[in-house]
């Protein structure tokens, strides 16, 4: 097979990079070790930034988003028995989030894919790439019981942080920055309507506690845990108990209940790797970067990605320009940065740490206090939520 750019991974980064190049009159294949059913039934994160939609619906896969995507103009901190709304209309105007799960924008890329005509190969196995260094590499897989391979122009590495691609660029070509958090969070999807119309971050004596929602139906809910915990140990008598603690102040309605449809446990960790190309190897969204899901980052950081990244190919495509390829990595680590302080600091001011003493903890109550009655503060946290500025 032949290509122009070849495509590892078939989550929101690399389908949505097939999409946007497809947009400009490049060709890609993608390539995905999972089936398609899989890719589109993984629960992931799903608040998405301004500028992420604004993306989606100006490439023309925003249509169901924009009908069944719950917009929400602010976000509320609870702590010491208050709640604090952030307000975005006010401290942000015309920008907003949007909650609408990464596994629906998935659907909704797959989709506009095969409509197109686009070529993803679901379920290939060993999957490998050669000739990164050379301008003619190539990837191998084995599909359908057949060794097969792409020749290509480039390839981009979107198949997160257990795939293939970061592992085959040498070792010492990478720098790798990574915070591992000492806890996670065990978090539930829940048949349940949410009792708040926005999402709730919680800090409490026992640990952080989130309040989020897929649709007027579905709650989905956080608490934090120790990375090792064993889920056994959590039966949902005991969890309701927990998240009733937890996110409830004095005034506020109580959690609703109901069928708890997924439990899991996710781990807690910052990593960046730097530069985000070897070659002519790119990568893009969770291969060259992970955030703790606090400040809600991590699909939005994809998206910004392969926009800058689609740009690029494009200029070398129509213009034979190489400078925006060259300048990919710096581009894309200015903004991925920028998250990353962002979601450290909402993860250490809302989350409780091993040997935190009671200075700690006042010092945190004292942070959230700062934030609750500083217009500067509440409008510093709005403008990285709802996101910088694309550009």
């Amino acid at each position: 097979m032949r290509t122009q750019v070849g495509i590892i991974g078939a989550g929101p980064s690399g389908l949505l990079l097939s999409h946007l190049l497809h947009l400009a009159g490049i060709e890609s294949i993608v390539v995905e070790d999972r089936s398609r059913r899989y890719v589109e039934e993984r629960i992931r994160a799903g608040v998405l930034e301004q500028q992420c939609v604004d993306l989606l619906v100006e490439s023309g896969v925003g249509g169901r988003l924009l009908r069944e995507g719950l917009v929400h103009h602010g976000v509320n901190l609870r702590f010491g028995g208050r709640t604090c709304r952030i307000d975005f209309a006010r401290l942000t105007p015309g920008r907003a989030v949007t909650v609408y799960g990464q596994h629906e924008v998935v659907k909704d890329l797959i989709a506009a894919r095969i409509e197109a005509g686009g070529e993803i190969l679901f379920d290939v196995e060993d999957t490998s790439v050669e000739g990164i260094a050379t301008d003619a590499p190539r990837i191998r897989f084995r599909h359908g019981g057949q060794a097969q391979s792409i020749a290509c122009d480039f390839i981009a590495g979107c198949d997160g942080f257990h795939g293939i691609s970061r592992p085959a660029i040498p070792h010492g070509a990478l720098k790798v920055y990574e915070r591992v958090y000492p806890f996670a969070w065990l978090g539930i999807l829940a048949e349940a309507p949410p009792c708040s119309d926005e999402l709730i971050y919680a800090l409490h004596d026992d640990g952080f506690a989130l309040l989020s929602m897929r649709s007027p139906r579905i709650t989905r809910l956080y608490l934090q845990c120790r990375p090792d915990e064993d889920l056994e140990a959590w039966s949902d008598d005991r969890v309701w108990a927990e998240l009733h603690k937890r996110l409830e102040d004095r005034d506020g309605p109580r959690v609703n209940e109901g069928p708890i449809l997924q439990k899991g446990v996710t781990p807690m960790r910052s990593f960046v790797v730097e530069p985000m190309r070897h070659g002519r190897l790119y990568l893009a969204g969770d291969a060259a970067h992970i955030v703790p899901p606090t400040g809600a980052k991590g699909m939005n950081l994809a998206a910004a990605d392969v926009r800058v990244l689609a740009h690029a190919f494009a200029a070398y495509y129509r213009e034979r320009r190489t400078d925006l390829l060259d300048a990919y990595s710096a581009a894309a680590l200015g903004r991925i940065w920028k998250a990353q302080r962002f979601s450290w600091w909402m993860t250490s001011m809302l989350h409780r740490f091993d040997g935190d003493s009671a200075f700690d903890r006042r010092r945190q109550l004292a942070e959230l206090e700062y934030v609750a009655g500083s217009v500067a503060a509440q409008t510093s946290l709005a403008e990285n939520y709802v996101g910088l500025p694309l550009d």
